[in-house]
This record gives structure tokens, sequence and C-alpha cells, in this order.
């Protein structure tokens, strides 16, 4: 077991194991459907609501953790109903019996259970988990997660507002709609068609001056037009560009990295720590969008924005317009991690309604971190078993 794990993580793992009474079994794990109303057009929604799944891990005195899959079909293979039956028919019976702060141990058996191709198979599901683990280990010790891993975190995070509009008439209008609910920085999707992404990040940069100006194309371009789009989106002031081209593109990502035009940033294709280090060593980007939802939740995000930081390169903040619990759990992460950058948390932005008891709340551009145990947040449990949907 030490051979797979960091000194530190085998350290966590020993001293929750012989801390008696801290460590009850997991008796159950539950899975929810917990839809949100959409608001506005967003280019990874097909329809009228984002689905999630709400996940409830409760051991067997009755302590209790919460946590959230998030996906998104037209982002990655996984759907709604693939991340329930995954948890109900794999995930869960491999948890159940097993002590909750033995976080390496259930990543191990959520791995067995549902195995890897390229990458960690299953990680949107598996963050769900994860998060609630998360929950569940903080809830024990009256502690939040950067109390939890020994870290000072900001009390607020500033965040990027979302442009991707179908038309270049519609860019000033929601440029305009940012400013106006306090937005300082903005984050624009691109791709396929450069030339139009140039106009609009053009339009962009001349409303706001003197923000951070963050391209991401969800790897949408070939190699052809990333090369030939980079250095005039520089010309233009963008900060970053992420995830030019699809995934599995590595000799094109190296090319871009030695082109230098912008700093690349990588999303979809950064699962696990392995992949992080691989692709380091293969010199194919200057940081990552970290998303906990992505890869697997915070056990796995939190090992990716240490090793991102002993390599001298950006960790920037984003998600997979995640609300609620998902929310809590990538505020806290970026929170004591000091992010230092404006994120692209946009879950706010395009979705309505809330199963918290307290929603979290967008003022002035800013949204601030929860403090309460675990990931900070309460969720409304008899609205998500009555299945009436979120609270708008």
């Amino acid at each position: 077991m030490l051979g797979t794990l960091t000194r530190r993580e085998w350290l966590e793992m020993m001293a929750a194991t012989f801390i008696p009474g801290q460590a009850p079994p997991i008796r159950s794990v539950e899975v929810f459907s917990a839809p949100y109303p959409v608001a506005g057009y967003f280019k990874f929604f097909g329809k009228d609501r984002r689905d999630s799944v709400l996940v409830k891990i409760t051991c067997e005195d009755g302590s209790y953790g919460w946590g959230q899959s998030v996906p998104i079909p037209t982002w990655s293979y996984e759907t709604t109903e693939s991340v329930i039956s995954t948890i109900e028919h794999y995930l869960a019976p491999v948890l159940v019996g097993r002590n909750p702060f033995d976080l390496a141990g259930a990543h191990e058996a959520m791995n067995r259970a549902i195995a890897g191709s390229f990458s960690t198979g299953m990680p949107i599901a598996k963050a769900g988990i994860d998060l609630a683990l998360h929950d569940l280990i903080g809830r024990l010790r009256g502690q939040n997660m950067p109390e939890r891993w020994g870290r000072h975190p900001l009390p607020r995070i500033l965040l990027s507002w979302t442009v991707n509009p179908r038309s270049l008439q519609e860019t000033e209008v929601l440029v305009s709609e940012g400013l106006r609910r306090g937005y300082q920085h903005f984050n624009v999707k691109l791709g396929p068609d450069p030339r139009f992404d140039l106009e609009m990040c053009r339009i962009v940069r001349k409303l706001v001056p003197n923000c951070f100006l963050w391209g991401d194309a969800n790897g949408s371009y070939d190699l052809a037009s990333a090369l030939w789009v980079a250095p005039r989106l520089a010309d233009l002031g963008m900060n970053v560009l992420e995830q030019p081209l699809p995934s599995n593109r590595l000799s094109g990502y190296r090319e871009l990295k030695k082109q230098g035009a912008l700093p690349i940033i990588l999303d979809e294709g950064v699962v696990s720590a392995g992949d992080l280090i691989e692709f380091i060593r293969l010199g194919l980007l200057d940081g990552v969008a970290m998303k906990p939802a992505r890869t697997g939740g915070l056990w796995q995000a939190r090992r990716q924005i240490e090793i991102l930081e002993d390599a001298g390169l950006m960790f920037l903040g984003s998600g997979l317009t995640d609300p609620d619990v998902s929310l809590a759990a990538s505020l806290q992460l970026f929170a004591a991690f000091q992010l230092k950058y404006p994120a692209a948390l946009n879950g706010p932005q395009f979705l309505k309604g809330t199963y918290l008891r307290q929603p979290l709340v967008v003022e002035n551009g800013w949204i601030s971190v929860p403090l309460g145990p675990g990931l900070g947040v309460e969720v409304d449990e008899e609205r998500v078993r009555s299945g009436l949907g979120a609270r708008v």
C-alpha cells in the first residue's frame, strides 16, 4: 500500500485508522436525481435544465456526508443515468463497511470496481462519492476542508463571467450583463471558427480593457487553426488559452507550447495525477484549469494542484457549471490553495434554484467560501427526497 501513496497520505490514513471511535464504518450510499432550472443559453446545455446527482453517505452511527456528481453528456461521456447506475451497482457495494477516513482505499476500491481506459473510469460519478466522503470526514472532525488540510484559506473567491455568444451582436449584451452584476473578469468560449473568435475577443477586450481574459476552446480547434489564432489572440490581449485541441492531440500541444504565443492550459485531458505528471514531462502545458468534478473529486484535485505548484505551473479554478454541493467543494479547494486568478465557476450565472438550506450567493463578482464543517453547506434533505426539484 505504501508504494502507491505519498508519505503524507499514508500518515493521514493511519492517523484516521488508529483513533478509537472516530471511524464508524459506512452503512449506506444513496443517490438522488437533482435537476436545476437553467437561466440563459449555455453551449453545453441541450435542454432547459441542468441535471445532477446528489450522493449521501451514512455511517453506522448516523453520521453522514453529502456529495454531488455533475455530468454533462455534451462535454463528457457520463450521463445522469450512467452516474446513478454506476454508483448504485458498482461503487456503493465496495464502499459499504469501509472506514470513511480511508480516502486512498476508497479510491483504490472504486478504481477496481470501475476500471479506467486512457485514464480514470467514470470520474464524474466517483467525484460524487469523493465529495461525500470529504464532507463526512469534516463533519466527524468538526473541520472544513482547509482546516482539515492545515491550510489558511481565502475568505472569498473572485469569479469570471462566461461569454458564449451565438452571434457577434450578442457579445456586447453578454459583457454588459456581467458588468451590471459586478463582474470584473471574463472568460470566452472559443471555436470552431477562429475568425469569429478574434472579432468576439476584440469586442470583449475593448469593453473591459483591464480584465483577466481567458479563452477556452474546449478542444474545438484543429492544430493549424490553433497555431494561426493563438498569436492573434495574444495580440488582442488574451491572457491564457485553455484546451485549444482535443485531449488526445499530444504532439499538437507540444507544438503550441513551443510556439509560446499564449500560456496553454489543459482541462479535459487531465483526469488523474498520473496524466498530469506525464503531460508535464512531455512539455505540453503551462497550467491546468482545475475541476474537482472532472478529476474524481478533491482527493485527486488536491494532489494535482500540489504537483503544479511544485513544477512552477499555473492552476486556474474552473468547473462544470457546478451547483450547490459541487460548487461548495470547489470553493473549499480554491480557497485552501490561495487561488491567484478569477475562477470560471459559472453555476451561479447559468443555473437557478438550490437544494441548500442557505444558498451560495455571488455579490459583485465575489462568492464567499462556506465556513461550516465538511464542505461547509447544509443540504435540505427533505426537499431532495421529496423529488420536488430545486427551490427557486
